[in-house]
């Protein structure tokens, strides 16, 4: 969780250096969900992202210094400079990729976990998305074939409560758990900003997956800390900034571990800030080999060009 943390504040910082081209979402705030379910997967088991997704590359696998690669543009980069923030892949680790079309990985981690089905592999794929991708048909649509078919395939809506600039009870109408309740899909409610209980949740859903039960349906309740994306500054039109300096007080996620941590005698302060001093070394050595890293030469422009 902290070094999804350090990672979202320094491409913040890039940003308003302008030193990267277009825009970044950061994940602030709701790093214990990505960590919580990615912790519960296997290696080669798979997700799809979203336009919020660094934080579920990082959580599932994804290195930094090729990630501050590719949102700077650069060869190294793990799309080679040319998917930019809202389109890393890493097929290595099982992300299928981050997705700019809200909604959009619900048919990629269902086809997933149809492949998988279908050869046995045993591998459980999880669509993340945000609490917005419920008014996307595609979304039910897949929900619908995934419990006709017994899929291994988790949804995972991260509800930060806000569409863009507008909260979500403007748009979304009804109980969001009775939704996957009419298909039949396993669905539990958690506290998005407690680690533990996200893995507790997610480890029972994916393993039911697993042993070839169906679909499961998780209900991640978080928030964002900042806006929309890192250029979303004058909030208070759409959300009051108390709401925030609450979120930020009294259910920030790791602090929130840091304390049971240190209540359970697991770590001692000591022992959680030299994770953090290690975790920032290694995000500004990220960015600095980013930073120093080439621009793909402009004839490859057409390359891996398949639509």
């Amino acid at each position: 969780m902290m070094a999804i943390r350090l990672f979202e504040e320094r491409v913040n910082d890039l940003y308003t250096r302008a030193l990267m081209p277009g825009l970044a979402h950061l994940y602030i705030g709701e790093e214990a969900v990505a960590v919580g379910v990615c912790e519960a997967l296997q290696p080669d088991d798979y997700i799809t992202s979203t336009h919020r997704g660094h934080g579920h590359c990082l959580a599932k696998g994804a290195v930094p210094h090729l990630m501050f690669a590719e949102l700077l543009g650069k060869e190294a980069g793990y799309c080679k400079g040319k998917g930019g923030s809202m389109h890393i892949a890493d097929p290595g680790t099982g992300n299928l990729g981050a997705n700019a079309i809200v909604g959009g990985g619900a048919g990629i981690a269902t086809g997933a976990a149809f492949a998988s089905k279908y050869q046995g592999t045993g591998r459980v794929s999880v669509c993340f998305f945000g609490e917005g991708a419920l008014g996307q048909g595609v979304l039910y649509e897949e929900m619908n074939l995934a419990q006709l078919w017994k899929l291994p395939v988790i949804y995972a809506c991260e509800n930060n409560l806000y569409n863009e600039y507008t909260h979500y009870s403007e748009t979304t109408a009804g109980d969001i758990m009775a939704r996957p309740a009419a298909f039949g899909v396993a669905a539990q409610a958690v506290d998005g900003q407690d680690v533990r209980a996200v893995h507790a949740a997610a480890s029972a859903m994916i393993d039911r997956a697993r042993r070839g039960d169906g679909p499961g349906f998780l209900l991640l309740n978080t928030y964002r800390y900042r806006g929309h994306h890192v250029g979303d500054v004058a909030r208070d039109y759409y959300r009051p900034k108390q709401e925030e300096q609450r979120w930020m007080a009294d259910r920030d996620p790791i602090a929130l571990h840091a304390a049971w941590l240190l209540a359970q005698g697991i770590a001692d302060q000591a022992a959680l800030d030299r994770i953090t001093e290690e975790l920032t070394a290694e995000m500004d050595a990220a960015v600095d080999y980013a930073m120093k890293a080439p621009y793909p030469d402009p004839g490859r422009v057409d390359e891996d060009i398949y639509a």
